[in-house]
């Protein structure tokens, strides 16, 4: 499964996917590619504030993304820890087969420890854990520094204690979203408190439901 991944992050190209029943296997990371979706010559048609300020009028959950620990045959990119990140950009996708997805920028330094993985929980936070989103936003810190959490009972990966709901799975397909990429998730497990208000996401502040 990871494998498949790995192929994807070198050609770049087009969309990939692998059965879901294969086991993950451990490889290396590659080196990012190029970026840059907007030729030398052209002007993009909005600026990135411009970008940000509109759509941040579109109010998101927030969940941490983790994957569980492994190790980097070469002892780079914090072998031997749990991975995870902090996402808004997560949706369900699917009811048959059960789908969900997220995006995660290309430049991240956690993605591609995910991508060896081969699986990954969605911890759905709630309204009162701004501050554990923060811990997991943080680059180059040890995130799960003193954060509770037992592994997701199909995959292992991290499932963060007091979170309303989590979601187990394997990684299904990725496929290229300009800078980003869109991380498809096959649901192997998944639960939920079915109580409080989600942590919510509008204008780059922390929100919660009012009645």
């Amino acid at each position: 499964m990871a494998a498949t991944v790995v192929r994807y992050l070198r050609s770049v190209g087009s969309p990939t996917s692998a059965p879901a029943e294969r086991e993950p296997e451990s490889v290396d990371a590659l080196p990012r590619p190029d970026l840059r979706a907007v030729g030398d010559d052209e002007r993009a048609p909005v600026s990135p504030a411009e970008f940000r300020a509109v759509l941040g009028n579109f109010a998101s959950g927030v969940t941490v993304i983790t994957a569980p620990p492994g190790a980097d045959e070469d002892g780079a990119g914090g072998g031997g820890g749990p991975a995870g990140f902090a996402c808004q950009s997560f949706a369900s996708l699917s009811l048959d087969p059960p789908l969900v997805t997220f995006m995660v920028a290309r430049t991240s330094t956690t993605w591609p420890r995910i991508a060896r993985a081969g699986v990954f929980c969605v911890n759905i936070l709630g309204a009162e854990q701004g501050e554990l989103c923060r811990s997991f936003a943080v680059s180059g810190a040890d995130k799960f520094a003193g954060v509770a959490h037992t592994p997701a009972p199909v995959t292992g990966s991290p499932q963060l204690d007091a979170v309303p709901a989590w979601i187990d799975c394997r990684i299904h397909a990725v496929h290229t979203g300009g800078d980003h990429l869109i991380v498809v998730g096959r649901v192997v497990a998944m639960g939920a408190a079915g109580e409080g208000d989600p942590l919510l996401f509008h204008k780059g502040r922390f929100g919660r439901l009012a009645d």
